[in-house]
């Protein structure tokens, strides 16, 4: 099968009537650039939203089985479909880590943990 058609059977098989409670989905088209950034300080203030959300371990179930390319879901950042463990700014990492840089850690539930 075509991946556009994948794409398109997928979309339409998937359940999405959960995303009208997602914190995400309150601040319109303003908050996708804290999901969707490169900056550490906008991926912890996403990761922060998440991790008040009521539907977050919905939301990182849906990102994982459609292997979101990048952007935080489900409180988890995302590159090339896969969770990152940890991310750094660009360039030589500091000698002494700024507090600024740490991001949330939250836990990813343990039927997750393997995909």
């Amino acid at each position: 099968m075509a991946p556009v058609a994948e794409l398109q059977q997928l979309t339409e098989i998937e359940d999405r009537s959960w995303w009208d409670e997602a914190l995400c989905a309150t601040g319109g088209a303003g908050l996708a650039a804290l999901f969707f950034s490169e900056e550490l300080q906008d991926i912890a203030a996403a990761k922060r939203i998440c991790a008040e959300c009521p539907v977050m371990v919905t939301c990182l179930e849906g990102a994982l089985d459609r292997r979101e390319p990048w952007g935080v879901w489900g409180g988890q950042l995302f590159l090339n479909g896969r969770i990152l463990a940890s991310k750094r700014r660009r360039g030589r990492p500091p000698k002494v880590a700024r507090i600024e840089d740490e991001l949330p850690e939250i836990p990813i539930p343990e039927h997750l943990r393997s995909a």
